[in-house]
């Protein structure tokens, strides 16, 4: 008996078995993979930033009529190192030249499938791409083939956040959040060809990246360009952020140590420089008012105009994009970030104030009293202070804007969701870096799809390995449903909303104990007077 295939159906067919894309300036060929999953790797999606365009806003690619074979992922963009580090030189795999993205779908979608899109911002500070190239086969098939992964780079330090007078006169500000957004436009153009649906693009993000998330919900003053209809962040940081003129210093820095200051035209000569001699000269230096050079530098400008406000002001002026959210942190945000060997409370405020140089001395007191080392744990081979210092950093700048933006949620009866990630690894534990910043993009995307960066307990056989389609059915069902329960996993909790009547209940993730919890007490009292205090230290 034969069957008869309408063109349509035909067509469907062969769309799904051929992973050949026509995009306007160029044509490329995916991989189909044998776990059903295809990957597009290497897209271009902007201009290469480099010439005149370096330091100034994304451009659209040129057209041409290449051929590209899309089987390589494309370099990640130079960073500037932290903690006195020298920057990274250019190579193969780090460069100048680095604005790709890469695409897993299905290999049976097709221009008519519709899939949510899952639109993943990586974070590094935005001074490094630190979450580069992750593999969001393990997210597709977790959705049972029913969503698309986008993963890309943006650019980062002096590339991405470089201002100042010069800058804004001739060339442009936030830069990385501005290709952030680029991309985001080249899904709403082009995700049809590969079977997703631009009006379903969920906007994610972890640390850096989960501030990205805020800062694309607040751009413009809140303005809604139809590019997402969800957000999920994960650790999302609240930096401080500085004016162009108070920006200035970086810049007039970066012209001394690289031979620039005396020329005629100073923002000529740093885009002359060839990457490698920028990256020579390119470290942090103190903040005016702090004592060392920050972790991260360069950030995210209040520019009044992608950037209006500070981040806490936007939120509680209502200037931010309302729709459904997923925002969460870890149980020891700070571990990975303060100096192990802090040694006393003198040490502790002398590395918060050089992150954050407008805390005043009677706000670091009442940070230490809040903070007393005497209900910490001590560890080997630590000052008695590391974890006394870590729970205050990691407090300040994660886990209270998280409850923050969680409240003002309900406020507006926005539906939201918070969660708590309180997932034990027993090396880690030991360690005393205990469940550390954004360690669940692990189990999120998958233990063996981020670059061998998972704890050997997320690995198959681990005693952590049940987490990992636990929290993949919520996040996927968030993507699929913009609601984390329709599709969750069987058997797991519902996941209450944060909302009036029902404040500070958030999904505590534990291996085999995931449930609801109460914030306790004690922590709803310290993030009160933190985020009371955000707009005084320009978060």
């Amino acid at each position: 008996m034969r069957v008869l295939l309408s063109l349509t159906a035909l067509a469907k067919v062969a769309l799904a078995v051929q992973p050949i894309v026509h995009l306007p300036y160029a044509t490329y060929r995916g991989t189909a993979l044998s776990n059903g999953v295809s990957q597009w790797l290497g897209l271009r999606y902007a201009a290469s930033p480099v010439g005149n365009l370096r330091f100034a806003a994304p451009q659209d690619v040129p057209r041409s009529q290449d051929f590209i074979e899309a089987n390589a992922h494309g370099p990640t963009c130079l960073g500037t190192a932290s903690n006195g580090a020298v920057s990274p030189q250019p190579s193969a795999t780090s460069n100048e030249d680095c604005l790709f993205l890469d695409i897993y779908a299905p290999s049976n979608a097709n221009r008519w499938s519709n899939l949510p899109v899952y639109f993943f911002i990586q974070g590094g500070g935005f001074n490094t791409n630190s979450n580069a190239n992750y593999n969001g086969s393990g997210l597709v098939l977790a959705s049972d083939s029913n969503i698309i992964v986008v993963n890309f780079n943006y650019r980062v330090g002096v590339y991405g956040f470089l201002a100042s007078a010069e800058v804004s006169k001739g060339g442009s500000i936030n830069n990385g959040l501005k290709d952030q957004r680029k991309a985001l436009q080249w899904v709403q153009r082009y995700i049809r060809q590969f079977g997703g649906d631009p009006r379903k693009v969920t906007l994610a993000g972890d640390s850096a990246g989960a501030a990205s998330v805020n800062l694309q919900l607040t751009a413009y003053g809140g303005r809604d360009d139809g590019l997402f209809r969800n957000s999920a962040a994960e650790s999302q940081s609240f930096a401080a952020i500085r004016s162009v003129p108070e920006s200035q210093f970086m810049y007039n820095n970066l012209t001394q140590r690289s031979g620039c200051a005396s020329s005629g035209d100073t923002l000529a000569c740093l885009r002359g420089l060839s990457a490698s001699a920028l990256q020579a000269v390119n470290f942090n230096v103190p903040f005016p008012g702090a004592a060392d050079p920050p972790l991260y530098m360069y950030g995210p400008t209040l520019d009044y105009d992608f950037i209006k406000e500070y981040t806490y002001a936007a939120y509680t002026n209502g200037n931010f994009v309302r729709l459904p959210a997923i925002y969460g942190d870890d149980t020891n945000e700070g571990t990975i970030f303060t100096p192990r060997n802090t040694s006393s409370y003198e040490a502790s405020s002398r590395f918060i104030k050089d992150q954050f140089p407008d805390f005043t001395k009677e706000q670091l007191d009442i940070v230490n009293y809040l903070y007393p080392v005497d209900n910490t744990p001590s560890f080997p081979d630590s000052g008695r202070f590391w974890r006394q210092v870590s729970d205050a950093y990691g407090e300040i700048r994660y886990i209270c804007p998280g409850i923050y933006i969680s409240e003002i949620y309900s406020k507006y009866n926005i539906p939201g969701w918070n969660y708590h990630w309180n997932v034990i690894d027993p090396p880690a534990a030991a360690a005393g870096t205990g469940v550390s910043h954004t360690i669940e993009v692990n189990a999120i995307w998958g233990p063996e799809n981020t670059n061998g960066g998972a704890p050997a307990s997320y690995r198959q056989g681990g005693v952590n390995y049940p987490i990992v389609s636990v929290v993949q059915g919520y996040w996927t069902s968030f993507v699929r449903s913009s609601d984390p329960n329709t599709y969750r996993a069987s058997g797991t909790p519902q996941w209450e909303k944060w909302q009036q009547g029902n404040e500070y209940r958030r999904l505590k993730f534990e291996t085999g104990a995931t449930q609801m919890e109460t914030v306790d007490q004690g922590q709803q009292g310290r993030c009160k007077y933190l985020s009371g205090i955000g707009l005084a230290l320009k978060q």
